[in-house]
């Protein structure tokens, strides 16, 4: 049971990402998501736009210590730290 509450916690995070930069092209620039997602790659700024979307998983970490689910909030900083690499080759 402990490794599918750190695959919860790690998919997760990689929700959590994408939802964040759904809600940061949706609400700061004009464009639509995947118009966006467009605009961004050609402008190279993918690496930050996904370090922005990943911002909600810092509420999400302190909202799993809280309830005690140290095991998904291990996976939601593994999502992270994957993010974080992939940020570094985009």
């Amino acid at each position: 049971m402990n490794k599918i509450d750190l695959i919860y916690g790690f998919i997760m995070g990689l929700l959590l990402a994408i939802f964040g930069v759904f809600l940061f092209i949706s609400f700061f620039t004009n464009y639509n998501f995947l118009y966006g997602i467009e605009i961004m790659q050609a402008n190279n700024s993918m690496g930050k736009l996904i370090t922005i979307g990943a911002i909600l998983n810092l509420g999400a970490f302190f909202i799993l210590l809280k309830n005690n689910k140290e095991l998904m909030a291990r996976g939601v900083i593994l999502a992270t730290i994957v993010l974080a690499i992939i940020t570094i080759f985009i």
